[in-house]
């Protein structure tokens, strides 16, 4: 903790730390306050789910593009332009009595401009801290963004259920511009910029180590969301224990990413962990009794945060300056499409074999990012004795002869 006491206390990391998870707090409360709203107005689910794929499709599609912007129109362009855009679109979907199709654009337009926080502050990093810290910082961001999908959905759930699901699409829209707007005027966010890459969209796709941080974050976040659908189900869709397990679980993330946010990476780090999180996630099969479950899941989510924090680093590390923004687009879109993957799977087996299904789907996606861990070992930078700064771009300098 000491160590972490010295990074906070290096000038603007504690602030953009607090700015950046503000303006990402949305993120924990944008789906469920839609699923509410959209079942309100039309009075099903199957609707809302349909607004909700849209939603997400856009969010998927738009990860690599609006960061690779970034380098070509400058962080604080691309961060407004898609913050008012996102905003107005959120904005509609809660005054507006529209037909479906309308509603879905909606979403649509909402999931595209939803802003890319995430990857600029993520490239912001590197250049505010030395070199031995980056690691560190990289844990500490992957363990604090906990507090998001610890607090977001219970928040929105309070609101969208007491005061209705027009105040708590508003409450979004008010959250998302304030936080967007404390991030965007950061100093940092201003003096900081990303070259413009001079190459194809997805050529850094051809990086071992950023294919690999996108796949293992796809079968992560696919056990991570096969674990919340079947703690749902085992709890009769979302009861008092539903949300207590599942805070038990972001709690096990927070402390492996601050307790292990030391450790030098090598290339079986990201083996190691996927291990506890196999473990712990395979032993929540053996009883649905609420206390076991959390146990069990206290165990897997030490290892959530740390991988994640694998993943960030091996990226930085592994790419020029100019395309860190990119590569954590597509590794973010590689998250989404493994939460809807590992929603769609663990819903399958719930109505299959019971919430026990689900369990056994988060099992077997962790189980999976093991074996490619270990399969694809020497894809994975050692970082031992060497730091994860971004390699720095160079031009060609022209001289006269």
């Amino acid at each position: 903790m000491a160590g972490y006491r010295v990074l906070l206390r290096t000038p603007g990391v504690g602030r953009i730390i607090a700015a950046q998870l503000t303006a990402r707090f949305p993120n924990g409360m944008i789906s469920l306050a839609v699923l509410l709203h959209i079942e309100h107005v039309t009075g099903s689910y199957g609707a809302a789910g349909l607004v909700l794929a849209a939603t997400s499709v856009g969010q998927a599609v738009a990860g690599p593009v609006t960061s690779r912007w970034m380098g070509r129109w400058g962080m604080r362009r691309v961060l407004t332009t898609t913050l008012l855009i996102c905003a107005a679109a959120i904005t509609a979907i809660a005054l507006l009595e529209v037909p479906l199709p309308v509603y879905m654009a909606l979403g649509l337009i909402g999931g595209l401009s939803t802003p890319p926080v995430q990857s600029a502050v993520r490239t912001i990093y590197p250049k505010m801290v030395n070199s031995s810290q980056l690691t560190p910082l990289y844990s500490l961001d992957a363990s604090l963004q906990e507090i998001i999908w610890v607090l977001a959905p219970v928040i929105i759930t309070l609101v969208g259920t007491q005061a209705g699901t027009v105040p708590a699409l508003l409450l979004i829209v008010v959250i998302l511009l304030g936080g967007g707007a404390w991030f965007i005027l950061s100093p940092e966010v201003g003096r900081v910029r990303i070259p413009r890459s001079r190459r194809a969209l997805g050529t850094v796709l051809r990086k071992p180590p950023v294919i690999l941080a996108t796949a293992t974050g796809f079968l992560l976040i696919g056990a991570c969301a096969a674990v919340e659908a079947g703690v749902v189900a085992t709890f009769d869709h979302g009861g008092l224990e539903a949300g207590l397990v599942l805070a038990v679980f972001a709690v096990g993330s927070l402390a492996g990413g601050l307790a292990f946010g030391h450790i030098p990476i090598g290339p079986w780090a990201m083996a190691r962990r996927f291990a506890i999180v196999t473990v712990g996630l395979s032993l929540t099969i053996v009883s649905l009794n609420a206390w076991w479950l959390g146990a069990t899941l206290l165990v897997a989510g030490a290892g959530i945060a740390p991988a994640l924090a694998v993943m960030f680093a091996m990226t930085s590390a592994s790419v020029r300056f100019s395309e860190t923004a990119e590569a954590y687009g597509w590794i973010g879109t590689g998250q989404l499409i493994g939460a809807a993957a590992g929603s769609a799977v663990a819903g399958f087996l719930v109505d299959g074999v019971g919430p026990q299904g689900a369990y056994i789907a988060a099992a077997a996606f962790a189980a999976a990012g093991l074996v490619v861990s270990v399969l694809f070992v020497r894809g994975f930078p050692d970082l031992r004795h060497r730091d994860a700064s971004p390699i720095p771009d160079t031009e060609p300098v022209h001289t006269i002869t």
